[in-house]
């Protein structure tokens, strides 16, 4: 295929930006580097992102002080979470380095690219509610994003009080998530307005956490009840919709009373999973990969194919008929993407 020709007004438009990322970089580099050759900055010392403002961070010391902070001009992409090496100084320190990170949270950005937006985390909270209702092709969507990027989830069910007026919710809700405790999955339940918090409290002690889901599931609400000094801002449920709006705007490290870490990150209403191939949303599927390789065919699409041990498995009961249907769902999502 042809590469297709740029207008006039099209390349202008990208020589503009490039320079302009160009100009900004350089920016950057010279306030780094001004600082460094300074004399004004003290020594080198270890640190974590706990914010970031376009061109600068926040850094947070061993001693739980805070500073904004230049980086050197190698150090683009830097994410709350991350651990870098710092120097202090007045008024912006520097970081001159950066750690290799264990894991990292990313999500599509507006051209369709991945961007990482929180990092060295340990668990994802996915944040599910009787209102938005889930349904079980979102829940797997996270959990196949979540075991792609090796980071543990734990499905978190907020505003268990709504389901004390309601049984036939509280049944189909209960039917929705009994499969997953059985694939090794944890599932809390929460009430705010109930105080049913001690799971949570425990889920979360000594671990860096991030909550995610759908808008007006609670996100918000169970970190300013996690951390009342936090204020973030909440967002009632749109009236028409049943679905809520976006309120985090920026990724920030919180500390919580209960001894873990929370980044609360701006709103995700789905992974994006349109860059995974399809061998890694099988592998997304915990109770498909010891079936893995054993189908008669090498490319078996797990669809109608002879001899496909996931069929095989799915008949017998092994393998639930509703997660079989959201794997061919993803897929079939991946194929038209």
């Amino acid at each position: 295929m042809s590469k297709r020709k740029l207008s006039r007004h099209q390349a202008w438009r990208i020589e503009k930006i490039q320079d302009e990322r160009a100009k900004r970089s350089a920016r950057r580099a010279s306030g780094a580097h001004e600082a460094l050759t300074g004399g004004e900055l003290g020594p080198e010392q270890e640190g974590l992102v706990v914010a970031h403002y376009g061109t600068q961070v926040a850094i947070e010391s061993a001693a739980g002080e805070s500073q904004r902070c230049h980086l050197r001009a190698n150090l683009q992409g830097l994410v709350t979470g991350d651990r870098v090496v710092w120097c202090n100084g007045d008024p912006l320190g520097v970081v001159v380095a950066q750690h290799e990170r264990r894991s990292v949270l990313s999500r599509p950005d507006p051209y369709g690219k991945l961007k990482p937006v929180a990092a060295n985390i340990d668990q994802i909270m996915l944040v599910v509610a009787p209102v938005p209702q889930p349904h079980a092709n979102l829940i797997d969507r996270y959990l196949v994003a979540a075991e792609a990027m090796g980071i543990e989830p734990v499905i978190l069910l907020n505003k268990m009080d709504l389901l004390a007026s309601d049984p036939n919710l509280k049944k189909s809700l209960d039917e929705l998530l009994a499969i997953y405790p059985t694939l090794g999955y944890r599932v809390l339940r929460t009430s705010i307005e109930d105080c049913e918090l001690t799971e949570l409290h425990r889920a979360l002690h000594e671990r860096t956490s991030v909550f995610v889901g759908q808008s007006g599931v609670g996100k918000s609400s169970l970190v300013n009840v996690l951390l009342p000094d936090a204020d973030i801002r909440v967002a009632p449920l749109s009236e028409a919709t049943q679905k809520g709006t976006h309120t985090t705007t920026t990724a920030q490290l919180l500390h919580l009373t209960c001894g873990g870490t929370l980044i609360d990150s701006p709103g995700i209403r789905e992974f994006g999973l349109w860059h995974m191939s399809k061998e890694q949303v099988e592998r997304g599927f915990r109770e498909f990969i010891p079936l893995l390789g054993t189908c008669k065919f090498r490319d078996c699409q797990h669809d109608h194919e002879p001899g496909c041990a996931i069929l095989k498995a799915a008949g017998s009961g092994a393998i639930s008929a509703r997660r079989l249907k959201s794997y061919r769902n993803i897929v079939t999502s991946l194929e038209g993407a």
